[in-house]
């Protein structure tokens, strides 16, 4: 029916004040929610202890203590010096006999009980071995060898400071650029940090089963960076829904796939480690767990623009359709999947450089390199990656569509223009 007069223009567009969609996608997070926190109370590590494995203890089977140093002289000369990896506060004892020859670092000890004193350093020169530099800054490992005496060895470069910098720039520049939202983004990267840590690692540890701990720690991760960085609003809402249900679709594909390649991880010296020491810990479960929280990132990127697509879309023209923004949307989303991949792909090649490297020179044909399990992790991890990514475009597209057109229709012109 047709209206007349200006006091019946706002009754073309009665829009619900909250939309079915909207009720539905708030109902399904809280319960989801809800859930998490059972899971995440369920499966919350005991308190039992591990002990640490054998390769991690000093000689007198506890953990490793380090301390500060700096290398205050260095030359190459005969090894065999009494003084090497004792304390001393003059020179170092000459060596007994001349042997080979080895670098020579005396370093002075900063820290712990024998702060303000120096112990000497003999290196033999050879691949995997430090090259230290008068005035570097290393980290020392301290133990008690079975006379009781305090002995030192090179444990590593100290990195603080670098790392300190380098992190605090990263921070300043995000926080610049994207003012209160990177810092809020910043804020969550520490939960999801203080997740892993405090609930996931140690969960895993305690023998959980690992695709409900991933899949908890996974959502807990979400739920935080998400709101924080975005907001509480339907855009944010929509994203995180999308990813959620992508993040299960993960866990699915990867244990299918880990199932069908029968992939073992044991390629991986770490890997190799925790089963020889943390026997009790799956290294099937450390894998899923793994394919599961890599894919947080790229998919949490994904569905937060095609969110933010779809909603810019229904902002831009007030009465456009759902299915004008959803194809609208979904042509952003082709794009960044096809650039997405690639960095995928690209990230896990990245970091298999050296494996590969090794394998060029090995002389082994190319399918043996690909089918391997050290590479076929890679490719297993990277394809199940791809697969949740594509998925998730047009399901989040499709979530985000629904709640940026609330009444299900575009909104009409006033009646007041109408004849």
């Amino acid at each position: 029916m047709e209206s007349h007069g200006h006091g019946h223009g706002h009754s073309d567009a009665p829009a619900p004040l909250t939309p079915l969609a909207a009720r539905i996608v708030v109902g399904l997070l809280v319960a989801i929610g809800l859930a998490v926190v059972a899971g995440a109370i369920a499966l919350w590590p005991s308190e039992q202890h591990v002990d640490i494995p054998l390769p991690f203890q000093t000689s007198g089977g506890g953990a490793v203590t380090t301390e500060a140093g700096t290398v205050v002289s260095q030359d190459i000369g005969a090894c065999g010096s009494a003084s090497a990896g004792r304390v001393f506060t003059g020179n170092p004892t000459p060596p007994v006999s001349a042997g080979y020859d080895c670098q020579r670092s005396i370093v002075a000890i900063e820290s712990g009980p024998n702060a303000g004193t120096k112990t000497l350093l003999e290196i033999v020169p050879g691949p995997g071995q430090p090259d230290l530099r008068t005035g570097e800054s290393i980290r020392l490992v301290r133990q008690t060898d079975p006379s009781g005496t305090t002995q030192y060895s090179f444990n590593d470069f100290s990195r603080g400071l670098p790392l300190a910098l380098i992190v605090a720039v990263f921070a300043v520049v995000i926080c610049i650029v994207a003012r209160w939202r990177g810092f809020r983004a910043l804020i969550g990267l520490i939960i999801a940090f203080a997740v892993l840590v405090v609930f996931m690692l140690p969960a895993l540890l305690d023998g959980a089963p690992a695709i409900p701990v991933a899949l908890v720690a996974g959502s807990i991760i979400l739920y935080a960076v998400l709101y924080l960085a975005h907001g509480v609003n339907l855009r944010t809402s929509s994203a995180l829904l999308g990813t959620l249900t992508s993040m299960a679709l993960a866990a699915v594909l990867s244990y299918v796939a880990i199932r069908m390649t029968h992939l073992t991880g044991l390629s991986e010296e770490q890997n190799t480690d925790v089963q020889a020491y943390i026997q009790h810990v799956s290294i099937t479960g450390l894998l899923l767990a793994g394919f599961i929280i890599g894919s947080l990132g790229v998919l949490n990127d994904v569905t937060i623009t095609q969110a933010s697509a779809a909603f810019e879309i229904a902002g831009a023209d007030s009465t456009t359709t759902r299915r004008h923004i959803f194809s609208s949307a979904m042509r952003v989303g082709r794009d960044h999947i096809a650039s997405t991949v690639y960095t995928l792909v690209l990230a896990y090649a990245g970091g298999a450089l050296p494996l590969l490297l090794l394998f060029s020179v090995a002389g082994r044909s190319i399918q043996d390199v690909l089918t391997g399990d050290a590479v076929a992790i890679e490719i297993v991890r990277s394809s199940v990656g791809g697969i949740s990514l594509a998925l998730s475009v047009p399901l989040t597209t499709a979530i985000a569509a629904l709640l940026a057109r609330p009444g299900g229709v575009p909104t009409k012109k006033s009646g007041r223009h109408s004849k």
